[in-house]
């Protein structure tokens, strides 16, 4: 089967779907992308039904050339995108030809950009997914999570398409803007002090540069947190205050059980903004009730097809 050959990886370019799931009570996260705005718009784009897979790319640089006629499409970062040398529109889905190259610059704005392909890339699953999970060493196109490879072989099918199309910009985020994230409170947020709560909630926090596709780290005033005996299960959104005060709130590749206290989960729509953030990127936080939050995913998946 031919594809997309791999010209220049990137720093992190990562086959992700919709992710590992069933599997979190053997130690197994469910990995999957971390804007799920993002991928799933990609997917939409080529009329691929939810979790196709498709490529994530941390911070761009990734160069691939055509071994055969199909489409592509790519939302996410604003990464300077060109087809031969001619720029490509953001956010859009566009033919590509057997030997063009496509070439994307570093994230101006964003951090991760998504590609999918008409169809999806072929590659074989493992526990039902092909998310690459680098820490348990599950997926991608070597079984084993790691990332793109110079050299690699994107399998998929010849595609037609009748005309280039473009999500509308009123659906495009602004990467730049200051990031304000909702909160649904439960977990040991009744254990914490008011002040601790009220404290969270009103200073301005900034994104540490130790985060990862395991859990983004915050940096702030140190909140005091209360004392937890036991460990329990835990999920994607989910806000950890570990000894030093400084929360973490889980992303795709959490690991399934915690000790730390929890004050909350993100909002999951919110965890799309949360994935797009740079290192010191400023984050302000809101409180939410959880029956407007499962509303408004209940919408997001119907307007998908989930």
């Amino acid at each position: 089967m031919s594809g997309l050959r791999v010209l220049k990886p990137g720093p992190q370019s990562l086959l992700q779907d919709g992710g590992r799931h069933g599997w979190q009570h053997l130690g197994v996260s469910p990995s999957g992308p971390l804007d799920l705005h993002a991928a799933a718009w990609a997917n939409r784009l080529l009329d691929n039904p939810w979790g196709t897979p498709l490529l994530e790319i941390a911070l761009g640089y990734l160069e691939l050339q055509g071994e055969l006629d199909t489409w592509l499409a790519l939302t996410g970062a604003q990464v300077a995108a060109t087809l031969d040398g001619a720029p490509l529109p953001p956010w859009s889905r566009f033919p590509l030809r057997a030997g063009q190259r496509l070439k994307l610059g570093y994230a101006r704005s964003g951090q991760r950009a998504y590609l999918a392909v008409a169809g999806g890339f072929r590659v074989p699953p493992q526990l039902g997914s092909v998310s690459s999970q680098l820490r348990e060493g599950l997926g991608g196109l070597r079984g084993t999570g790691e990332p793109l490879r110079a050299g690699d072989l994107l399998s998929c099918l010849a595609a037609q398409l009748p005309r280039a199309q473009s999500v509308p910009w009123p659906y495009q985020p602004d990467y730049r803007a200051a990031a304000r994230l909702r909160v649904i409170g439960g977990g040991d947020a009744a254990s914490c002090a008011p002040e601790q709560l009220q404290a969270f909630f009103a200073q301005t926090w900034q994104l540490s540069p130790q985060s990862d596709r395991m859990g983004a780290r915050l940096l702030g005033e140190p909140l005091l947190a209360p004392t937890r005996q036991w460990s329990q299960g835990v999920g994607r959104g989910a806000i950890q205050l570990p000894p030093d005060g400084q929360p973490i709130i889980l992303q795709a590749d959490h690991q399934t059980m915690g000790g730390y206290p929890i004050l909350g989960w993100l909002h999951p729509l919110d965890l799309a903004r949360l994935a797009q953030c740079p290192p010191h990127h400023e984050l302000h936080f809101s409180p939410v009730d959880i029956g407007e939050a499962q509303a408004e995913l209940r919408k997001f998946y119907r307007f998908f097809g989930r």
